[in-house]
């Protein structure tokens, strides 16, 4: 009897273990992921090789530090940084140890916070009333390797009236020095209306 239980203990000792474990590395994954999407991009590269593609400036800054993992993000035609066509927040957040989502929120008074990226801590005067999350238009990103991840959202998730669309969908994949988006926009009948048609923007980290 003294044998069964001791081989019990030892059994679920090794089971905390091994959860434990999976915990920690869950976490280390997501602070991979979080610190790979921040920084300064531009597909400046790309535009040149095909001219069919702008040269788009991104940038994603980590803001709101100890609420979560959360990026402020702006993007603009280069040569029109303090005009950005897209104002956001993200919120990365994990679903399981290799699965996490990228939660998109606009902000109400876009205009008040661009360029505030220089200084974060600004962010500090922003509360959860002046942000409203876009409902299915959520990222659910893979963790593929290490230091790679790729996902985009649902089918005909994500409801846009940009330019006719109907819905929009996002391809996304993140490395170390790069990341691949292609944002597309299509109406009712599945007709491309907005976005590349080739392939994803190739946005190279500048720093």
């Amino acid at each position: 009897m003294k044998k069964i239980v001791f081989f019990l203990c030892v059994t679920l000792g090794m089971t905390s273990c091994k959860s434990n474990q999976s915990a920690t590395s869950g976490h280390s994954n997501l602070k991979e992921l979080v610190a790979l999407m921040q920084g300064t991009y531009s597909s400046e590269k790309q535009s040149v090789a095909d001219t069919s593609y702008y040269n788009i400036s991104l940038r994603m800054v980590p803001i709101w530090k100890g609420k979560g993992h959360y990026l402020y993000v702006e993007q603009a035609l280069f040569k029109k940084q303090d005009k950005p066509y897209r104002v956001r927040i993200y919120k990365i957040s994990q679903r399981s140890e290799n699965e996490f989502l990228s939660e998109i929120y606009t902000l109400k008074n876009e205009k008040d916070w661009i360029g505030k990226g220089k200084t974060p801590t600004a962010f500090d005067a922003l509360e959860a009333k002046d942000i409203e999350l876009k409902s299915g238009c959520e990222v659910v990103l893979k963790r593929i390797a290490k230091n790679k991840f790729a996902g985009s959202t649902g089918a005909k998730t994500c409801p846009s009236e940009l330019r006719g669309a109907s819905y929009a969908s996002s391809v996304v994949t993140i490395l170390p020095n790069q990341i691949v988006s292609w944002d597309q926009g299509f109406d009712k009948d599945g007709k491309q209306v907005w976005g590349a048609t080739k392939a994803g923007y190739v946005f190279d980290k500048l720093k």
